[in-house]
């Protein structure tokens, strides 16, 4: 797995989500690494990295980043993950892998036709994605070319950094492993949760209220499956906080992976 590792201090874990790369957190990356070791792969099939040879689904890329914990000295790492990631940094909290955790917009708890909808639509904006990579570059620039290809997932895309969306869009366009791990998302199962008084480290779920991916009503299932979890809402915020709500979601990370907080 290709990675980012940058910054000094207690190493933290960025896990990015469906279609992202190790540079869907370079919103915050600069100021967590004012604090922080930050170390940033690109997950099999995004980015640089390849994809996986056999099946995909939440416990290959578990099982893919358990291996490059093992690698790389990082049992216990405080980690924090956006969407899919979000979901994986929960399942590496479940197995014992990871300290504090910062779940930012988990998928895998959604009823059926949640899922179905959640399917339909991202895959729908993928094939739109994917179809305007020509004049991707004159729409990331524009106000009204961001509003319109991130509605689904900003509740302000217009104020977006037209950079941070440029290399986003492209990432989408260009992630060999996206369809599979869309596919294990849709049709795999849902996320496992933990009993209380097991977890390494604290372990903080954020939620944007506007999320139109993962709907706010998810929290509460999120929170009952991990009952160690603290719950904390972004106002104004759609599905990446770190895209709507940067310095609020770089306060949150920082706080729950403070050494203080530790067990």
């Amino acid at each position: 797995m290709q990675y980012m590792r940058t910054g000094s201090g207690q190493p933290l874990l960025l896990i990015h989500g469906l279609g992202g790369s190790r540079h869907s957190f370079d919103p915050i990356t600069s100021a967590l690494a004012a604090e922080r070791e930050i170390i940033a792969p690109d997950l099999p099939g995004f980015g640089k990295t390849p994809p996986l040879s056999g099946a995909v689904s939440i416990a290959t890329l578990a099982e893919a980043l358990e291996g490059f914990i093992d690698e790389h000295d990082l049992d216990g790492v405080d980690c924090a993950g956006t969407s899919m990631g979000a979901r994986l940094a929960l399942e590496l909290a479940r197995r014992g892998r990871v300290g504090a955790t910062v779940a930012l917009d988990p998928g895998g708890f959604w009823n059926a036709r949640e899922r179905r909808v959640f399917g339909a639509s991202v895959r729908g904006s993928i094939a739109i994605v994917r179809a305007l990579q020509p004049v991707m570059p004159v729409l990331a620039r524009s106000p009204v070319g961001r509003s319109a290809l991130l509605a689904q997932f900003s509740a302000r895309p217009w104020r977006l950094p037209g950079d941070v969306v440029l290399r986003e869009m492209q990432s989408y366009a260009e992630a060999r492993g996206l369809d599979d791990a869309l596919d294990a998302l849709v049709h795999g199962p849902l996320q496992a949760g933990m009993p209380a008084g097991t977890a390494r480290g604290p372990i903080a779920v954020g939620w944007g209220r506007h999320d139109l991916v993962c709907l706010p009503r998810q929290a509460q299932r999120a929170i009952r499956q991990f009952p160690d979890a603290r719950l904390h809402w972004f106002d104004r915020c759609g599905h990446f906080p770190q895209w709507d709500r940067p310095h609020e979601t770089t306060r949150l990370i920082l706080e729950t992976t403070a050494p203080d907080r530790h067990r």
